[in-house]
This record gives structure tokens, C-alpha cells and sequence, in this order.
């Protein structure tokens, strides 16, 4: 089964979303801040990382670039979520080694299309 971490710190959205991936068939990790996102990585090993950009603690691009620079966890595919839709915070995700972007509200066909086209890129590992 293919796990997805949720890096995700409101309460309300981790909820919907998890509810809503659970039911496409995926297993689940949550984390709950930048940090956890960073641990939760390492621990977790998921097949993809679903990274909310405005956390507390280390924000969601620093989280990501720690994932990314590390030898164990470098590989797996991030999507950041953000409630931001300018085409700098695009770049700044992508910059911070995000794979790709998604804006909240979240579109969920629209994300489950960029869920498998990444697992599928990166061979579900």
C-alpha cells in the first residue's frame, strides 16, 4: 500500500484530507509541524510527502529542504500545499526542492493526478 505523510498543522485540514486519501486507498502518516515533517521522514520512509508550506517551527520549505538533503529521504517526491496562489510562492517551493505545488482549497482530482503522476515518475519506490 502506498503511504503518504501529511505534513500538515491545522487540525481541520489534516482531517479532510486525511479522510479523503484513506478512502482513495492510501496509508497515512501525519506530522503536525516542520520538525515532526523532518522526523516523520526519516521514520516513516513514505512513498510521498504532501508538506504544508506555513507551518510553526521551521516552515514547510526549510522542512523540505532538510528531507531533500538527507541521503535516506532525499528521493521521495514533495507536494507543497499552500493557501498562497502567486506565482512566487510556485518558484519558492520549487526552489526549496518541492516536486510539485497544489493551492488549498485542495482540488482532490486535481492532486490525486499529481499524487500518481509523481509516484509514477519516481516508481513508487
Amino acid at each position: 500500500m502506498t503511504k503518504i505523510l501529511i505534513v500538515e498543522d491545522n487540525e481541520m485540514n489534516r482531517d479532510l484530507l486525511s479522510r479523503r486519501l484513506i478512502k482513495k486507498g492510501f496509508e497515512l502518516a501525519i506530522a503536525v509541524d516542520g520538525l515532526d515533517g523532518v522526523e516523520a521522514a526519516g521514520r516513516e520512509k513514505p512513498d510521498l510527502i504532501l508538506m504544508d508550506v506555513g507551518l510553526p517551527g521551521i516552515d514547510g520549505h526549510e522542512a523540505t529542504r532538510r528531507i531533500k538533503a538527507a541521503p535516506d529521504t532525499g528521493a521521495i517526491p514533495i507536494i507543497a500545499l499552500t493557501a498562497h496562489a502567486m506565482s512566487d510562492d510556485r518558484t519558492k517551493a520549487l526552489e526549496a526542492g518541492c516536486d510539485d505545488y497544489e493551492t488549498k482549497p485542495i482540488d482532490l482530482p486535481r492532486l490525486l493526478g499529481k499524487i500518481e503522476a509523481l509516484l509514477a515518475r519516481a516508481g513508487s519506490r
